[in-house]
């Protein structure tokens, strides 16, 4: 019979060619059926696979968007998603590989909510802010570590980007004299009080520490500073803060004392009568982090620029801050590293 072959245990008779017997033709969970019903299935496949990847776009898309839903009841879970909450993105490039690997148009669809809403939260920091104007003010803000084995150099370094102002955090009585002298060039003006304190290119008046300590704290404690600013622009209340750190435990995020802190800052920022207020900082927190809402609800955040500025060998969020009311903190970036653990960062504020 030449090449007619006939399949008996599958119910199908072929002639002509040899056929392909029933199980032959399931492959990966698809059925072949001729050319036009081989193509149906195939789109049918690229539809239907990749389900595990859409599913985790659709979840990362709705922490990226509705993380404030996060509770922060059990081991302050929405604090800890928040502190890290840009990182997401990693998560975004992992799907989109594995979209790619899979060639499923389901999950590359599902991608596109993930990358809105984190397009939404970030990508703005990306775009090119405005140029300086005369009502511009430059500030440094940098925790220079208590255990800082170069101040002057840390000084010079921060001295040489040129800002009208610069905070400082952790200041120890052995290095604050080395502050001083090497500052004092360029700085004429300065106020420290306690561990904190303010250079300025411009006066500085009624200066005095701010309580900002949590009730757990028994020990000596004063990370906080109020002055005014009197630049050529006007008066400007000037706060200095270094806020508690939080730990990352096996229980969750510890950071009820920074927590408590931020509250009693955000009373303070409330109640100044001065309309122009900067405030400068360690806040151990980032700007998304609920924990700093009582500052960030009353301020006005950095328009341009990320500035991950801890720990200083490898960034992994912005804890150093500049926040105002009454201005605009235009456009934050990070200074080269120093002899401290967290970078220096840079920003430009306009005031209006």
């Amino acid at each position: 019979m030449g090449n007619q072959v006939e399949w008996k245990d599958s119910g199908v008779t072929s002639t002509g060619r040899a056929a392909v017997p029933r199980r032959a033709r399931r492959r990966a969970g698809q059925w072949v059926l001729g050319e036009g019903g081989k193509g149906e299935a195939r789109r049918r496949w690229v539809w239907t696979r990749g389900w595990v990847p859409a599913a985790f776009a659709v979840l990362t898309a709705g922490l990226l968007a509705f993380h404030r839903a996060v509770p922060n009841s059990a081991g302050r879970a929405g604090s800890l998603l928040e502190a890290f909450l840009p990182w997401l993105g990693l998560v975004v490039l992992v799907l989109l590989g594995l979209t790619l690997l899979r060639r499923s148009t389901t999950a590359l669809v599902a991608l596109l909510l993930p990358v809105a809403a984190w397009t939404y939260l970030f990508g703005g920091l990306f775009l090119p802010g405005a140029k300086s104007g005369p009502h511009d003010l430059v500030v440094v803000q940098h925790n220079v570590s208590d255990e800082n084995t170069d101040p002057a150099g840390t000084a010079r370094a921060l001295a040489e980007a040129g800002p009208d102002l610069i905070a400082l955090e952790e200041l120890v009585p052995p290095a604050l004299p080395v502050y001083e002298k090497t500052l004092a060039p360029n700085y004429p003006y300065h106020a420290v009080r306690g561990t904190v304190g303010l250079w300025s290119k411009h006066p500085l008046t009624d200066a005095r520490l701010l309580d900002i300590k949590p009730q757990g704290i028994t020990g000596p404690w004063s990370r906080g500073l109020r002055t005014v600013v009197h630049t050529p622009h006007g008066d400007i209340a000037a706060y200095v803060a270094h806020l508690p750190s939080v730990r990352i435990r096996a229980s969750g995020l510890a950071s009820s004392w920074r927590d408590e802190s931020a509250g009693l800052l955000g009373k303070a920022v409330a109640a100044e009568q001065l309309e122009t207020v900067i405030l400068l900082g360690d806040l151990n927190g980032t700007v998304d982090d609920r924990g700093l809402a009582p500052l960030t609800s009353r301020m006005s955040l950095a328009q341009r620029g990320f500035a991950f500025s801890f720990p200083a060998a490898f960034p992994l969020a912005r804890i150093d801050q500049v926040m105002a009311r009454s201005a605009t903190v235009a456009h934050i970036r990070t200074l080269p590293a120093t002899g401290s653990d967290h970078l220096p960062v840079a920003a430009r504020i306009t005031l209006l």
